[in-house]
């Protein structure tokens, strides 16, 4: 049965939530789940503005339907060719063969990818600039490359100022009843999702998503409706400064992040005396993370987050432990950038591992270190402990 709502006159969302997804991508655990967002124009031409993943086609088709009311399919928009959004369109083709995709070049030479069809009988080739008039509203294109395909485009409704941003605002979860992003808290409900969201999947990609930025700051938007996540139709400037400092790679707290391997709990104590030595410096906002029992996936938004962070390992083979290998090759995977970094390492012989995390935070474009590196050997004794007080005054004083 369908299960639509409408966003303003004659425009409505018609995707579906996936409620029982558990990994996305195969990579990004998910608990929350996972809304595909389509959207429906009711115009003298009708529009659907990208399709939707597998999961949720039935209520996908059911809404559309419903909205169609026997009428055709002018147009099918094509923002975005990722599967998730796309892996409908070929059967949405099938049943309105006299639909028009409108998209770019680039576009139509992704869909090729994914498609056994001549998409030739059913293209309506735009660049960017170009208008398309479907009655009472103006459709322009706007190029937002690795965004975090190369092919991405969004799309300017003109009559209403509501841009329909592909996967840039989206954020991880599927709706609970409300679609509009001002229904929910957004420190508690918006930033974590849609910072995890953003640094693992377009975080790389910080230049082209300030790009997306400066050509979106130049129309009159009054609604963004991006392809997961909430529609966003006021306090534009907190959600545009959210993605600022992510694109920038800039902390958005000034404050310490402990990562932490430690199989017998003494790399855990030095890095709990550390933290505590930082607390009694008056150093408000920290979080210690031991990575054997956290997804890379939870971590990288939380090195995003913090100005400053604190690598404590122990010696493994003769390497730092592989769960925090993990940790930071993910981290470098995704283009974390401008972190300042203190390194504890430990062992019970030779504690080498220091030197191999430097090798990797030495990848990190704009790393600064902050204090002498830290040796544990065996257990934290006076020694290691005075050098851990140490570490904590240079790491105070660099959050001043």
């Amino acid at each position: 049965m369908y299960c639509y709502t409408k966003i303003q006159e004659d425009m409505y969302w018609i995707g579906g939530n996936d409620r029982k997804l558990s990994m996305f991508e195969g990579a990004i655990p998910m608990t929350e789940g996972m809304a595909y967002n389509s959207y429906f124009i009711d115009d003298e031409k009708t529009v659907v503005l990208d399709t939707v993943d597998d999961s949720v086609v039935r209520v996908f088709d059911d809404n559309l339907n419903h909205l169609l009311n026997g009428r055709g399919l002018d147009y099918i928009i094509v923002n975005h060719v990722e599967p998730d959004h796309s892996s409908s369109l070929c059967e949405l083709v099938r049943r309105h063969p006299e639909t028009k995709i409108v998209a770019t070049s680039k576009i139509k030479n992704m869909l090729k990818n994914y498609v056994s069809w001549n998409l030739d009988d059913n293209f309506l080739q735009v660049e960017e600039g170009e208008e398309l008039s479907t009655g009472k509203h103006v459709f322009t294109f706007v190029n937002t490359p690795m965004v975090h395909w190369p092919e991405v485009m969004m799309t300017y409704e003109k009559t209403t100022g509501t841009l329909f941003s592909a996967d840039a605002f989206g954020i991880f979860g599927a709706h609970d009843g409300n679609i509009f992003a001002d229904c929910y808290d957004f420190d508690r409900d918006w930033l974590p999702a849609a910072r995890r969201y953003y640094t693992t999947i377009v975080g790389k990609f910080g230049k082209f998503t300030m790009g997306a930025l400066k050509k979106a700051s130049g129309l009159d938007i009054k609604m963004i409706c991006p392809l997961h996540g909430y529609i966003i139709r006021k306090d534009f400037e907190k959600y545009l400064a959210a993605y600022t400092a992510w694109g920038t790679y800039t902390a958005e707290e000034q404050g310490v992040l402990v990562l932490y391997a430690s199989p017998y709990g003494n790399t855990k104590n030095g890095a709990e005396i550390l933290a505590s030595e930082l607390a009694a410096k008056g150093v408000g906002k920290m979080k210690l993370i031991d990575v054997s029992h956290t997804d890379p996936m939870y971590i990288l938004p939380e090195v995003f987050r913090f100005s400053n962070l604190v690598i404590a390992t122990t010696t493994y083979n003769g390497d730092m432990f592989i769960k925090m290998e993990e940790a930071l090759t993910e981290l470098r995977s995704m283009g974390v950038s401008n972190k300042k970094v203190s390194i504890i390492q430990s062992g019970s012989w030779a504690p080498t591992a220091g030197k191999k995390v430097q090798e990797m935070t030495d990848q990190l474009t704009g790393t600064e270190y902050v204090g002498d590196m830290v040796t544990i050997k065996g257990t934290v004794k006076e020694d290691s402990r005075e050098a851990l007080v140490a570490l904590a005054d240079a790491i105070a004083e660099s959050l001043k």
